[in-house]
């Protein structure tokens, strides 16, 4: 008997299908496989062109025909504006992640200085996240240490405070940060208010770029204080001028011509990419920061830039000046929505000679540098792999690695760890913390916590993507302990239905010693590997770091509960007004003796508040 059916249509006559029932609209479409997958997200501003040219069986790259044969159907959603499209289409590209498409992988956010506005002495901090304080932001900086770095050079010169609202309205005398000249003390009256605010426009001067103008009204002051024979102020202002020109000559790159703008190069090679990003405020260099973004399978300069930006600043405002390695595709719609994002006009610009051209090329030499290091690491990751799958007698090398470990101490604040290793090494943005809730952490029961552990974990992994479609189902599990651990794994993972994940436990071995390690497998005789083996100085690394990371764990939770009292119970009562009680009544015992007219005495407790603190104490005894 002859099968009749027709053949599957190929990419090319499915798009040329939807073609009839297209106009030229703005809009974003999806192109879908055989199983309902995405496989790539795009914008357009005709949206019939721009599909009209995936209809043509010739003139594509080599990318593009692959992602048309594979394609066996295709979504649209059209938009008011080609603003819209682009904007919908990157948010899209994060929520679907589509092998086709540039992806940044690496989207945290960046820290700021925060100087605040809500106090008679202003404390100057780092501050990560949204800007919701009353206060100038000045950011960002590439990184925490970057911030802190500066942080300790503004104490220096500009003695502001660091310290906390309710540690400066509690203190009685200076703290050591006055005795090293790092702080000018305001909490002690130790500078008046006017002269407190003085410092504060200083140290903005000097944030926004106009440090020659600060010293100079310095050096003015000095002057005026040694004529009027005030040597001791004077003595001071000479060492805040010492200070400010350190601070000056340990500036990196400072460009004359760019006050601020964000310097982006993209280094492209063998398939993958590396952005490198400057951050260039008040005419200093506040650090840089590499990128590594997935490339979609092999788009070029143009795509990947695009995309990096439109995700990069989805969630942080953009300067008004950009400097490019390369032109960017849809260089005006990429300018709009920057634009709208940041309520002002921004620019981007591809230098080819002066200032800013050196500034792109040391960006790009710095990408370039950064992709050779990765990927000679990343060679060296597979070899380890490879040896990893190997040495367990895998299917092969696993994409993904997750090793979990417990810490607790005699069942006190148990927690379980877990952290993950994959092609690109350790993957700390996926790692994971779990509260042991079960009686087995309060009994001290390793074998409980790790079946809770990991019933959590799969569990939630069964819930959250049963078709295993995304990329968090491990190829590998590495379990702290022997056979013992191993066995309860078995069990656990036979009970949730999984019988193709492979485990193994990492047994410490004779002595417990390093390079004495034992690996259980079920069903196996243990086994080692060799003393001097890469693979086992791997092993050891992911074992070590699990450990950090559960131990890390538990100390935080440790000392969180060191500092707990009975009015964290109290429905109504945060952090501010717990402060505030203790502060009060000088403990909780006393707060929960209080009568109601004693708590309303209290800054910020209402009346009705006040006899809700009553109640809660009062029903408990």
């Amino acid at each position: 008997m002859q099968d009749n059916a027709p053949p599957p249509r190929a990419g090319h006559e499915v798009i040329r299908d939807h073609l009839k029932t297209l106009d030229g609209s703005p809009g974003v479409y999806r192109m879908l496989n055989a199983r309902n997958e995405v496989l790539y997200v795009g914008k357009a501003r005709n949206l019939k062109a721009r599909v009209s040219s995936y209809a043509r069986p010739t003139g594509h790259s080599e990318r593009i025909l692959r992602m048309i044969s594979e394609t066996a159907e295709m979504m649209f959603l059209t938009t008011r504006t080609e603003t819209e499209a682009l904007l919908l289409e990157q948010n899209l590209i994060k929520q679907l992640k589509p092998r086709y498409n540039v992806l940044l992988r690496d989207d945290k956010s960046f820290p700021n200085i925060l100087i605040g506005t809500d106090h008679p002495f202003p404390m100057i901090s780092k501050h990560r996240g949204r800007r919701a304080g009353k206060g100038r932001y000045f950011g960002p900086f590439a990184s925490a240490g970057a911030v802190n770095r500066t942080l300790n050079q503004l104490q220096r010169v500009f003695l502001l405070r660091t310290c906390s609202d309710s540690m400066f309205s509690n203190r009685s005398r200076p703290c050591l940060l006055y005795q090293i000249k790092r702080c000018s003390a305001p909490c002690t009256n130790r500078i008046s208010e006017a002269d407190y605010a003085g410092l504060v426009d200083d140290a903005t001067r000097f944030l926004e770029g106009k440090s020659t103008t600060v010293q100079a009204d310095l050096a003015k002051a000095m002057a005026k204080a040694a004529e009027a024979m005030e040597y001791e102020r004077a003595a001071a202002l000479r060492d805040r001028i010492k200070a400010l020109t350190m601070v000056q000559s340990t500036q990196g790159i400072n460009p004359r011509d760019v006050a601020e703008a964000d310097v982006v190069a993209l280094h492209l090679e063998g398939g993958q990419a590396c952005v490198q990003v400057f951050f260039i405020r008040a005419h200093q260099s506040w650090g840089n920061k590499d990128f590594y973004p997935r490339t979609g399978a092999g788009a070029e300069e143009p795509e990947i830039l695009e995309a990096f930006l439109s995700q990069f600043y989805d969630d942080k405002p953009p300067p008004r000046l950009i400097l490019l390695s390369h032109p960017v595709e849809n260089a005006d719609l990429v300018g709009q929505l920057l634009s709208d994002r940041a309520g002002r006009k921004v620019e981007l610009a591809v230098p080819r000679r002066g200032e800013k051209a050196e500034l792109v090329e040391n960006a790009h030499r710095n990408a370039r540098e950064s992709l050779a290091r990765r990927m000679a690491e990343s060679s060296t990751q597979h070899k380890l792999l490879q040896g990893l799958a190997e040495a367990f007698d895998l299917d092969a090398p696993p994409r993904r690695i997750e090793v979990y470990d417990n810490s607790h101490i005699q069942g006190a604040h148990a927690v379980g760890g877990m952290i993950v290793a994959g092609a690109d090494g350790l993957l700390k943005s996926q790692y994971r913390k779990f509260n042991i809730r079960g009686e087995a952490g309060a009994q001290g029961d390793d074998f409980g916590m790790m079946k809770e552990v990991l019933t959590r974990r799969f569990e939630r992994l069964q819930k959250e993507d049963p078709e295993r479609k995304t990329e968090n189902w491990p190829d590998l599990l590495l379990i702290d302990g022997g056979a013992g651990q191993v066995s309860t794994t078995a069990t656990i993972l036979a009970e949730l239905g999984i019988d193709d994940i492979p485990f193994v436990g990492v047994a410490k071995g004779i002595d417990r010693d390093h390079g004495k390690e034992e690996f259980h497998r079920p069903g196996e005789p243990p086994f080692a590997l060799r003393m001097n083996d890469p693979v086992l100085y791997f092993i050891q690394r992911l074992r070590d770091e699990a450990h950090r990371w559960a131990i890390g764990t538990h100390r935080a939770r440790r000392a969180k509960a060191t500092t707990a009292t009975p009015l964290d119970e109290v429905p109504g009562i945060g952090a501010s007004r717990k402060r505030a009680l203790l502060a009060h009544f000088g403990s909780a015992k006393a707060v929960s003796r209080a009568a109601v007219d004693d708590l309303t005495a209290v800054s910020g407790i209402s009346e009705a508040l006040a006899r809700q603190i009553h109640d809660f104490f009062h029903d408990k005894g």
